[in-house]
């Protein structure tokens, strides 16, 4: 398989170059030049496996192989062996049946406990041993609204031949998201909090990717350059599996039948999720609707109802959802590249970097509306969400996921969801435990975002409340991070970003 830019390339690229150069050229995105098909009877082979408990990683294997990427076999089998050895689940993505027509497919069960495991447990070790294979030296970058933070020093910890700098906002992530990252002690990491919320993360780290002068001094210290966001297609491909694997399961628990048509719901933020879904659906894989979920940063929303990405006058709002809390969603570049070509893509996405703004046309938004819908939350709707389905469907979730079953109840109920509908829940409760703690026991449940600073009850001790009167367990590696010593903390301005990275490669 072939990659492109989605702004126009001149040289066609392979995966095991775009996963170690994701930086496409004129700021676009690597996308593969055509994705595969996969025929019905691919399901039906699969349906036989997974009645002989065929493994997650057994789908895995034979979704990559359609995309006939330039990794060897046995690279691609260490790879994956991280599901089974680094996951507490022998599913990898145990799919919960919550209503009859609902089920939630958990895709947290790794060792930070949020979806971004999925795809970056292999990432790390196929970049990493790229990078050893050639002799060279990386640096790898991400920028992170909570997850991919601490999923990526996860994945990268003491790794040769790897640099890490993850970047976040000080103020944008949650207490337990926030230990994952400062508590790492690996020497090859370095971790950089900054007054400023994702997006600024996010748009220096794009721009750094870009610099000239930056690259230099790179190149001096005989450092490459890379990247662990989404804007990476190595995230992406990893993304598609899961979307197979729920299918199948569902089949196999006959829920439904092969060949039906599901609907998915998303928890959305730079679009990579349901990127990974749209990915699938075009691949073959029996998807009517992929609806996005969106807190109140519902520029995701605005999109898929009225053809308008706004940016101009809008501030980022904080929520009970921090990871969403983004205003410029990467992927939905790929997304648009695809409905509508490079030049389309190009037009849009420069008057998007330089007026904040970009509308699609009435015949455009038709095309995105055959494969979307979407819905948006309150934190007051996910906190009602939350607690009710803890207390009637004995089913405890995090905020992000309760954008989603708020997007299946709102769109059910206006006659918009016909399919068996599979909804993505994206992080574990501890992550997350003083929202769970304020919606669960209902104490001020309508207060206002600035009091949300000003909670009172710690993450250990929301934590132990819930554990004692839902009967469930922190896992030991949420349970550690209250011992650990904080040794990485370091909050700067944005503009000093590429300052403190040059001392650290050269410390």
């Amino acid at each position: 398989m072939k990659f492109i830019g989605t702004r126009g390339t001149d040289e066609k690229k392979s995966f095991s170059e775009v996963i170690l150069n994701p930086a496409a050229p004129n700021g676009g995105l690597f996308v593969p030049e055509k994705l595969p098909k996969i025929k019905l009877k691919f399901f039906h082979r699969f349906f036989d496996d997974i009645e002989k408990k065929a493994l997650y990683t057994d789908i895995a294997k034979a979704v990559l192989s359609k995309f006939n990427i330039d990794i060897e076999q046995e690279l691609i089998n260490r790879a994956l062996y991280t599901y089974l050895k680094n996951f507490d689940d022998d599913e990898v993505v145990p799919i919960a049946k919550v209503k009859l027509d609902l089920s939630v497919a958990e895709l947290w069960h790794g060792p930070t406990r949020a979806f971004k495991d999925m795809a970056l447990q292999p990432f790390g070790v196929i970049l990493s041993e790229l990078a050893k294979k050639r002799d060279e030296n990386y640096l790898i970058m991400a920028a992170t609204s909570g997850d991919t933070g601490p999923a990526t020093l996860k994945t990268f910890e003491n790794r040769e031949n790897i640099k890490v700098v993850c970047i976040y906002p000080h103020e944008g992530t949650s207490e337990v998201q926030k230990l994952q990252m400062v508590t790492t002690d690996a020497k090859n990491e370095k971790v950089l909090g900054i007054i400023g919320d994702f997006d600024d993360a996010q748009t220096t780290l794009k721009a750094l990717l870009k610099d000239g002068d930056f690259r230099k001094t790179l190149d001096e210290e005989g450092i490459k350059l890379s990247a662990a966001n989404s804007v990476n297609f190595g995230r992406i491909i990893f993304q598609t599996i899961y979307h197979f694997w729920s299918y199948l399961k569902l089949a196999d628990s006959r829920d439904i039948n092969l060949g039906d048509k599901i609907d998915v719901i998303i928890p959305s933020g730079n679009f990579g999720n349901a990127l990974g879904a749209y990915y699938a659906k075009k691949m073959g894989l029996p998807i009517d609707k992929i609806v996005i979920a969106s807190n109140k940063n519902n520029v995701l929303y605005e999109l898929i109802k009225f053809g308008r990405y706004d940016l101009r006058d809008k501030k980022l709002i904080k929520t009970i959802s921090p990871a969403m809390d983004i205003l410029k969603s990467s992927n939905v570049e790929r997304m648009i590249f695809d409905k509508f070509g490079e030049e389309r893509t190009k037009e849009l996405m420069t008057s998007l970097e330089e007026n904040g703004y970009f509308e699609l046309t009435k015949e455009e938004l038709a095309k995105v509306q055959e494969d979307f819908d979407a819905d948006f939350a309150t934190d007051g709707e996910c906190e009602e969400i939350i607690r009710r389905y803890a207390n009637e469907e004995n089913y405890l979730m995090d905020p992000h996921t309760a954008t989603a079953i708020k997007a299946y109840e709102y769109l059910k109920e206006k006659g918009k969801l016909n399919n068996y509908v599979v909804a993505y829940s994206t992080a574990e409760w501890t992550k997350f435990a003083p929202s769970i703690y304020y919606a669960l026991t209902g104490e001020d449940v309508n207060r206002e975002i600035a009091e949300l600073e000003e909670q009172t009850i710690s993450d250990k001790d929301a934590i132990a409340y819930i554990e004692t009167h839902y009967d469930v367990k922190a896992p030991d590696m949420i349970r550690e991070l209250f011992e650990k010593d904080i040794v990485n903390e370091n909050i700067i301005n944005k503009n000093a970003i590429k300052d403190e990275i040059i001392k650290f490669i050269k410390s």
